[in-house]
């Protein structure tokens, strides 16, 4: 019988290794990974804003996604020294990744946290939130072990309803966590931005149905005022 052996050619190491990194990569991007150093520009205009002034410590950082970008905590809370450091589209990896840049620094008393939209809307599981939320928590309780956090909860909105299972699942892993914690607050927005009819209420978004306009931000204000006030 003839046999006809083909020879293979071997392939290098190094191009094994690309090419499962490459998988790799796809594999978790399909869960909603995404590259912090899309947001180097932002955080780089909050420290030269530092180098110039630097802000007060022992005061009430916002920080998050747009929903704390877009809100002008200066004139929601006139009686409090606030500093906003929000960067919109992120995700509570992204606010992870630039924690020692954007959080550390101010030394603050008090952190109020909005992250989790983004990250559910990119794909993100519940319970990757849950933990992303956990190690920030750790990154503040080993640098600043008196600082409260009070993490107000991913609202329902007109434009991510479908999202409205997950956003609920992440939002109780979280509460669960502040529940056992004295220095760590969770604040309702559930059930104060929905109308009779279990929807959210119109009158609180901007035309695009995602973020708040002036009464959004009037009710969160009165919400998280009430934590700050505890």
């Amino acid at each position: 019988m003839l046999r006809l052996f083909l020879r293979v050619p071997k392939i290098p190491r190094i191009l094994l290794l690309a090419t499962l990194i490459t998988m790799v990569w796809k594999a978790i991007s399909v869960n909603g990974e995404v590259d912090p150093a899309r947001f180097e520009e932002a955080i780089a205009a909050f420290e030269q804003q530092d180098a110039e002034q630097m802000p007060p410590q022992d005061a009430i950082l916002f920080v998050g996604s747009s929903s704390i970008r877009k809100w002008d905590t200066a004139k929601w809370f006139p009686d409090r020294t606030v500093i906003n450091r929000g960067f919109g589209g992120s995700h509570m990896s992204d606010l992870i990744h630039f924690t020692k840049r954007v959080v550390l620094p101010y030394r603050p008393r008090t952190i109020v946290l909005y992250e989790g939209d983004n990250d559910l809307a990119g794909g993100k599981s519940p319970g990757r939130v849950h933990a992303d939320y956990v190690q920030f928590v750790r990154m503040i309780r080993t640098e600043l072990p008196e600082t409260k956090i009070v993490f107000i909860a991913i609202k329902p909105s007109l434009s991510r309803w479908k999202l409205i299972a997950k956003i609920r699942e992440a939002n109780q892993l979280i509460k669960e966590v502040t529940d056992d914690d004295p220095l760590l607050d969770y604040v309702d927005v559930d059930g104060p931005m929905l109308n009779d009819q279990g929807m959210p209420r119109p009158e609180l978004f901007a035309d695009d149905g995602l973020h708040l306009n002036d009464t959004g931000y009037e009710l969160w204000t009165k919400l998280v005022e009430e934590k700050l006030a505890d």
